[in-house]
């Protein structure tokens, strides 16, 4: 689950700047991690996506392996953003599951982004490189959920946002925000605790 945000630099803006044609290099190169296997991303597909000559790619970078981690940080400042951004609209509502069941609503309708995840969970199933950046953003929405919850149960509320996707991804239709809303508050109740107290002497 990542909510989508606007992002990146013009190409006509990186054609007239340098340090704005390397920005839009990373944000090709990260667009199209995004869209590929990572071992399918190579220069002259980022210099095309940038719009700046295929020379570009060398000059700024001294290979594809350092686009490529420049492309991953940038993705994982991408989601921090996101990520706080959906905090601080948590933190102010009055209802916490109805209004994580209509942010998670509100993500599935985006099909086009719905899929751009479920391409970077295949790509980081495959490549290892890419893990940390799809387990960053699970971590970071356990993290966030868990200030309103135990962590047992912010994990599980992480893992059926995960399923909720790959369920919009291979379907027309995602689930609804009623369903959504009846699974939120379901899985938020606390988890029951394990520990036991010692009988008094």
């Amino acid at each position: 689950m990542a909510a989508k945000i606007e992002r990146g630099t013009p190409a006509s803006q990186a054609r007239r700047d340098p340090e704005g044609r390397r920005k839009a290099l990373v944000k090709a190169a990260a667009d199209l991690l995004l869209e590929v296997d990572g071992e399918e991303l190579s220069h002259r597909r980022v210099a095309a996506r940038a719009g700046v000559p295929l020379g570009a790619t060398t000059y700024y970078f001294s290979n594809l392996e350092e686009l490529r981690e420049a492309a991953l940080l940038l993705l994982t400042e991408w989601m921090d953003e996101v990520l706080r951004v959906i905090a601080a609209s948590l933190d102010a509502a009055a209802d916490f599951a109805a209004a994580f069941a209509e942010t998670l609503h509100t993500y599935l309708n985006e099909r086009d982004q719905v899929q751009a995840d479920a391409a970077l969970f295949i790509a980081a199933v495959r490549r290892p490189a890419l893990r940390p950046l799809a387990l960053h953003w699970f971590d970071g929405l356990a993290g966030i959920l868990s200030a309103h919850t135990d962590a047992h149960t912010a994990r599980a509320v992480a893992v059926f946002c995960d399923g909720a996707s790959h369920h919009a991804a291979l379907r027309d239709e995602p689930l609804d925000l009623p369903a959504l809303h009846r699974a939120v508050t379901a899985l938020m109740q606390p988890y029951p605790s394990t520990s036991t107290k010692e009988d008094p002497q």
